[in-house]
């Protein structure tokens, strides 16, 4: 038997299937929110029901080695040992599973998991590609987070209230992400927290929703007066920071300092300007009196002139100074937002006072940034906007089902249509009633019987309902870099794992931090959207780090696991229980057996299997 025959019969292939819900099914009264094992049985309740309205059943659940791979990835980023695998399927306790999702929750593997999912999030729809120096930073704040199971609504205020070195400060990744850009930062906050993409209202109302143009612009209100900004060198090295830039009272600022950045109160506060510099009290503006407040002013005065003194009288009125286009550096310094006029595009715009498009609850407009960004995160995470936790928990299901209840799980919204709503705002509303304990999600996930079923055969024409049967899953990169380390044995894979592709594009360049510019992908894409790429496949075939760790010779995992299984059939069996996290099926022992013999070395015949069963969709894929 060829290579190629034992590797096209090993390899594993299967696919994904799609549902629209029937009618409303009502959750139970009396639900006990705080009781995950509860909640995870109204949620297969709800889901079984919807299902037998249309004559179907839901596939039966997985075998423990399935459910233990399944669970392991999903919660802690990694596959079991052979030796878990084996005393799992050996453990009589029915509640086994139970207490194996606790143990996942409780490691420190949970957290660098979930860290690098956000790390993903975050760094993937990046404007400002030398952000990616932060991830690391960000992937370790948000460890420790996961670690201490801070709330989401915790976590989520600090990204959006945060100030600090990009370098030390994790919380600071997502507006260094898009350098301060008041737009930019908007629309990810209201993506990444809320699924809701408002950003197709920046320049006129969303096609497909009920956002108007108005609103983005309103949200955006509340972040012109954060800024990243260059530090200066220390060490050699220059750095970036986050900062809250707060508009000067004129006269004095925070420090006593007459006309601190008054520059900026040309434009963001011309009338209080006027009323403060204005000797005469004719309410002009003349040279003479900005000179006497502060000669640098009088120096931005000329020009101000020149570009806004429509009657030509040396003076300038305030509504003169209004219709002055900012300088094209000057936006990120700001102290308010302005809604760009798409008829008059050198004009400064509209300006926009802050509000929460959601409630359409507004703040006061003299607030300062952090005063702001604290309102934002209020009204955000509040109980009272319903989009907080269905954004979170829709993103958890989808994870870990491989579709969410909204597809993809970045565009949500009254004008969407869930499948299985009632399931989703069954979970959102425990999610809220446990004040968005993360760790209760994933738990209540993992323990419904809905995640735990097995992945059914299907037709090309097979249309079977979402979440009656699994659904297999592309691995994220992170996933399959450890799935890779720890079956071959390795700390690390050594190497260029990017070379494939070229250079790395700037952030991780640790081993791990090259895979996944190899590998990685969007973790808001649908599965559907993942396809494979050339050089992937070509790393995972071809590559010599990886053929070198697939010898059956020397200090290798393989060449081990030969020398401690002399007979062939137990060395098949552990080889698969290490890969597959699963015994060989009769048939497949029988074709391993017949191609370790036909090839009459061994050897070549083990480091021909184990690449074929690395290379296999059912490793490269979630089961």
């Amino acid at each position: 038997m060829s290579i190629a025959k034992v590797t096209a019969t090993l390899l594993l292939v299967v696919g994904s299937v799609s549902f629209s819900r029937g009618d409303d099914v009502t959750p139970k009264a009396d639900l006990d929110m705080g009781n995950s094992a509860a909640v995870a049985a109204e949620v297969d309740r709800l889901i079984d029901e919807e299902l037998r309205k249309g004559g179907l059943a839901p596939a039966a659940l997985t075998k423990d080695e399935d459910f233990l791979r399944r669970v392991t990835l999903d919660l802690a980023g990694s596959v079991p040992s052979p030796k878990e695998v084996t005393l799992f399927g050996l453990t009589q306790d029915e509640n086994k599973r139970e207490a194996q999702i606790e143990r996942l929750l409780l490691s420190d593997e949970y957290a660098e998991n979930w860290a690098r999912y956000w790390r993903d999030v975050v760094f993937y729809r990046a404007t400002e590609m030398r952000s990616r120096a932060a991830a690391p930073t960000f992937e370790n704040w948000m460890a420790e987070k996961f670690k201490a199971n801070a709330s989401w609504d915790t976590i989520a205020t600090e990204i959006i209230t945060a100030t600090g070195d990009v370098q030390t400060d994790g919380q600071t990744a997502l507006i260094f992400a898009h350098m301060g850009e008041t737009e930019e930062i908007a629309a990810e906050v209201s993506r990444i927290f809320m699924g809701i993409q408002i950003q197709c209202a920046n320049c006129h109302d969303h096609p497909s929703d009920q956002w108007k143009r108005q609103q983005f612009h309103e949200l955006a209100a509340f972040f012109p007066r954060v800024n990243v900004r260059r530090k200066p060198k220390t060490d050699g090295k220059a750095g970036f920071e986050v900062v809250s830039f707060t508009p000067p009272r004129v006269g004095n600022n925070q420090n006593g300092n007459k006309n601190a950045n008054g520059r900026q109160a040309f434009f963001d506060n011309p009338e209080v300007l006027i009323n403060r510099l204005d000797k005469n009290n004719d309410k002009l503006l003349s040279k003479d009196e900005v000179t006497a407040a502060n000669k640098q002013l009088a120096r931005l005065f000329d020009r101000l002139l020149e570009r806004g003194d429509e009657n030509k009288d040396g003076k300038l009125s305030a509504d003169e100074i209004k219709k002055i286009p900012p300088p094209n550096n000057q936006r990120r310094t700001q102290a308010e937002h302005f809604m760009p006029d798409l008829n008059n595009p050198g004009s400064q715009g509209k300006r926009m006072d802050p509000v929460f498009f959601v409630s359409s609850s507004k703040i006061k407009t003299e607030l300062g940034d952090l005063e702001r960004r604290n309102e934002l995160a209020s009204h955000l995470t509040s109980v009272d906007n319903p989009w907080f936790a269905k954004a979170f928990v829709n993103r958890v299901w989808s994870e870990m089902l491989g579709e969410g209840f909204y597809t993809p799980v970045d565009d949500i919204g009254p004008s969407r249509q869930a499948s299985y709503p009632e399931v989703l705002d069954l979970l959102s509303n425990a999610f809220i009633a446990n004040k968005y304990d993360v760790k209760w999600l994933f738990r209540t996930v993992a323990l419904t019987q809905t995640y735990q079923r097995e992945i059914r055969a299907q037709s090309a024409a097979d249309l079977t309902p979402t979440f009656a049967a699994s659904t297999p899953m592309r691995l994220r990169a992170d996933q399959l870099y450890s799935a890779i380390t720890d079956v071959l044995g390795i700390d690390q894979i050594g190497g260029r794992a990017q070379q494939a592709r070229g250079a790395l594009r700037g952030g991780d360049r640790s081993p791990r931090g090259m895979f996944n510019e190899l590998f990685g992908f969007d973790p808001s894409t649908p599965q559907d959207d993942l396809v494979g790429e050339v050089p992937q496949a070509l790393f995972m075939m071809n590559s010599p780090i990886l053929n070198n760790l697939n010898r059956a010779e020397g200090r290798t995992r393989l060449a081990q696991l030969l020398k401690e299984y002399p007979e062939d059939k137990d060395a098949v069996i552990e080889l698969y229980l290490l890969v597959l996290s699963r015994e060989p099926s009769a048939s497949e022992l029988s074709i391993c057996e017949e191609f370790i013999k036909e090839t009459g070395e061994r050897g070549e015949a083990f480091e021909d299997i184990q690449w074929s069963l690395i290379n296999s969709s059912e490793f490269l894929s979630k089961r």
